[in-house]
């Protein structure tokens, strides 16, 4: 939190920067992702229980391995976000068919709203961000496009640098 007050409070010389900009952008993205929701269910659901959520619904009958797997995090972490899912009533476990020693994972109703309720935040999103382009050119777009993968690759670059 103290680095979104720093970005929010900068030197109005500081805030004329494009990359200070996409900072402010980024924190302000990376806050609303974090923000509890209920997506039209009774209950909050974090960001990891979500995508968990997401991640169940795009992979029918998928099994935590799949899912750990998939996601590349631990099957403990797994486990863990699945197991409060299912006390939220999201997620139900059934024996998989195909391998009776092992349990799949499926969407109960409540999830499926919680699913529905995230794509639509998700399509909220995407014409905010549509409206943000109107004005450009395709020219533009492309250039922006071009841009942010771009800066995408080299923040995964500056990661591995950074982390050894």
């Amino acid at each position: 939190m103290l680095y979104t007050i720093r970005v929010k409070n900068m030197k109005f010389k500081n805030r004329t920067r494009i990359s200070y900009t996409f900072l402010r952008v980024m924190t302000k993205l990376s806050e609303m992702d974090r923000k509890l929701r209920r997506y039209g269910t009774d209950q909050p659901l974090y960001e990891a229980e979500i995508h968990m959520i997401k991640s169940i619904k795009e992979n029918e009958g998928i099994h935590v391995t799949g899912l750990a797997d998939m996601l590349d995090v631990t099957k403990g972490a797994v486990s863990q976000i699945i197991a409060k899912l299912e006390r939220k009533g999201m997620i139900v476990k059934e024996l998989d068919p195909g391998n009776l020693s092992r349990l799949s994972l499926r969407l109960t109703p409540k999830g499926e709203t919680a699913y529905a309720g995230h794509e639509a935040l998700h399509r909220e999103f995407d014409d905010l961000f549509a409206s943000a382009l109107d004005s450009a050119d395709e020219e533009n777009k492309a250039f922006l496009k071009r841009f942010l993968d771009d800066l995408d690759a080299r923040i995964d670059a500056f990661e591995k640098r950074d982390s050894t």
